[in-house]
């Protein structure tokens, strides 16, 4: 009997990829390995990969395929927000089992599959990472994450330590607060990065994110890299690393220093919950 091939559903609940793209990534991935591209990656309605409609019934569509192991989220970008009403109504117990990984925008959906307890949760890079310099090391360390075969050496090295951990971007977790899709971060490491966000902006994210009651009750707040930082016409006069330091003491949280995670090749898988002693 030949080995068990792993399959993996690609959906796009933001923006559109391409053909040749979905060549790329497959070429990479091995023989035990199948990636399924679902053909709504590939609509384009103005900014979307489809509209709202397609984008939602291609996410529960393979989440509720008992033949696939998981779901990949093909890019970030933005959209993945405006299904959060729409796609879950449906899911049944096939989706439960399954492992769904991505960040950026897509840490909408995390947030939500998370708050429901459905599946395995999972930040880390996503196919169109592929188009970065030095993209491949990023899409083989989530091919061999979703496969088994990495044997944990794709993950954040802090995230080995026992307890619960939660990885999101800035803006995405804040446009979240009150929203009702976050989950219950009570006791998690809550790790955040961002992306091409002035410093004043970051400074008003994380106010609005350590002011929040729930986000209180996380152990504490570990910063990823906030890449690509565009220069203001006023320097704002803090590092970013500055900033979320005065809004942790402000809200009483616990600053914990960096994370290993990012826009970029080195972004670092961050499973979602709790990690027991030797897990």
């Amino acid at each position: 009997m030949g080995a068990k091939v792993t399959r993996i559903g690609i959906v796009g609940p933001g923006r559109a990829i391409d053909l040749g793209l979905a060549e790329r990534v497959s070429a990479l991935a091995g023989n035990t390995t199948e990636l399924v591209f679902h053909p709504q990656c590939f609509l384009r309605e103005g900014h979307f990969a489809g509209p709202d409609s397609a984008r939602a019934a291609a996410f529960a569509e393979y989440a509720n395929d008992p033949s696939l192991d998981a779901i990949w989220f093909a890019r970030g970008g933005y959209g993945a927000c405006r299904i959060l009403d729409l796609a879950f109504d449906n899911l049944g117990d096939a989706a439960r089992r399954k492992t769904y990984l991505g960040y950026s925008d897509a840490g909408s959906l995390l947030a939500r599959l998370a708050r429901d307890g459905i599946g395995r949760v999972v930040h880390g890079p996503m196919p169109a990472d592929i188009l970065r310099e030095g993209g491949v090391a990023a899409v083989r360390r989530s091919l061999a994450f979703l496969t088994g075969t990495d044997d944990g050496a794709g993950v954040d090295p802090v995230t080995l330590a026992p307890g619960k951990y939660a990885a999101f971007n800035i803006s995405v977790f804040a446009s979240l607060i009150g929203t009702g899709f976050l989950p219950d971060l009570t006791g998690h490491v809550l790790m955040l990065e961002d992306v091409g966000e002035y410093h004043y902006r970051l400074d008003r994210m994380m106010f609005t994110i350590t002011s929040n009651q729930e986000v209180k009750k996380v152990a504490g707040i570990r910063l990823g890299r906030c890449g690509a930082i565009p220069v203001n016409d006023i320097d704002f006069g803090r590092t970013e690393e500055e900033i979320v330091q005065h809004w942790c003491a402000r809200g009483g949280i616990a600053y914990l220093g960096r994370a290993d995670i990012g826009h970029d090749v080195d972004n670092k898988i961050v499973v979602f919950g709790e990690r027991g002693a030797g897990a």
